[in-house]
């Protein structure tokens, strides 16, 4: 997995025999600047843009390969033993109004660099079925962190946020809640020259500011009704630098931010997900203390962990969930979830490259 917050690729190796996933091993490879800095240029229209996707497709294969090889030393295994590579690719246009989304790696290279199948392009089908394409780690998140009698909400932080809705009683649902890290980082890499606020101590060090808060919040996709899903298509330092009045210092955005991240996480909680009582959070978020403690003041009648208390890496949950979506789609099962990405019907997602 390789996600909107550009940071590098989340490689697991995970055995899917039983109905709990067991992680076998675990990599992470970052980007190096030069590629983050092509991938993020790609997310607009440029010069040349097709051949340099091209291209960049190219070397996120060759990257992926490597670390998948490095995976597999570490767990002492063969690529003869692996079924699958489940690769999601990485996303540099995700327009479902328009029909289509694209997610870049080269899955026949891949498949030709590593010696193993791949399963790519896994939100294709659900888009061409009238769905959002997005997000499709709900059903995942419904398999294994379901609980019986206890109502729960997965919070997925990466770039952008989502929830998997977890009603004891009820089907799964879920969406896209907005920015989750994605603009925060941008800001900090902009002022500090950091890749992120470190437990969002920038943050806490400024002020929110209320009218630039407000401004945030006018935003039209906060009020649409799920299915609903988003990316850099929609909110990037353009869509930032518009709200600006130009007064604000540099710390107190970084505190705006991360009050929109919260405060549209929690308002998408208490509108759609009426009775929760535990709150899970995974990806990068998930390790910024200024945004936990702000979201378990926002959500008073809640208590607020991680993945990780229920024994499931929230670093690597999204990595482990594209492992399961390839089984399925081996397997010929349907994986989307349509109350979710608004499909007219379930759908057998990905394209299979043989080995």
């Amino acid at each position: 997995m390789s996600g909107t917050s550009l940071d590098g690729i989340d490689a697991v190796l995970a055995d899917l025999s039983d109905s709990q996933p067991r992680l076998l091993s675990r990599y992470y490879l970052p980007f190096d600047d030069a590629l983050k800095g092509e991938l993020l240029a790609l997310h607009q229209p440029g010069h040349n843009e097709l051949h340099r996707t091209l291209l960049a497709g190219n070397r996120l294969a060759a990257l992926y390969a490597a670390a998948i090889e490095r995976l597999l030393d570490l767990a002492g295994t063969a690529p003869t033993q692996v079924r699958a590579i489940g690769c999601h690719g990485q996303t540099i246009r995700h327009r479902p109004e328009h029909g289509y989304t694209l997610q870049i790696g080269n899955a026949a290279l891949l498949a030709e660099l590593a010696g193993i199948a791949v399963v790519s392009d896994f939100r294709s089908r659900d888009i061409a079925a009238g769905g959002q394409g997005a997000p499709l780690v709900p059903a995942f998140h419904d398999r294994i962190l379901r609980h019986a009698d206890i109502h729960r909400v997965v919070v997925n932080i990466g770039g952008i946020s989502n929830l998997t809705n977890l009603p004891p009683k009820g089907a799964a649902s879920g969406f896209d809640c907005g920015p989750g890290n994605l603009l925060m980082d941008a800001w900090c890499m902009q002022h500090t020259g950091k890749a992120y606020d470190e437990n969002g101590e920038w943050a806490a060090s400024g002020k929110v500011r209320p009218l630039l808060l407000e401004h945030m919040l006018a935003e039209p996709f906060f009020a649409l009704a799920p299915p609903k899903s988003s990316g850099r298509d929609l909110f990037n330092m353009s869509w930032l630098q518009d709200r600006l009045e130009g007064s604000e210092t540099a710390a107190d955005v970084q505190a705006t931010l991360l009050e929109l991240t919260c405060r549209t996480i929690a308002q998408a909680i208490e509108l759609h997900c009426r009775g929760a009582r535990e709150i899970y959070l995974c990806g990068g978020g998930a390790h910024n203390q200024a945004l936990r403690t702000r979201l378990t003041a926002l959500l008073p009648d809640c208590t607020v962990g991680t993945t990780d208390d229920l024994g499931v890496s929230g670093d690597y949950l999204e990595a482990i969930a594209f492992a399961w979506l390839a089984q399925q789609t081996l397997e010929n099962k349907p994986a989307n979830l349509p109350a979710v990405t608004g499909a007219r019907h379930p759908c057998v997602l990905g394209a299979i490259y043989p080995a």
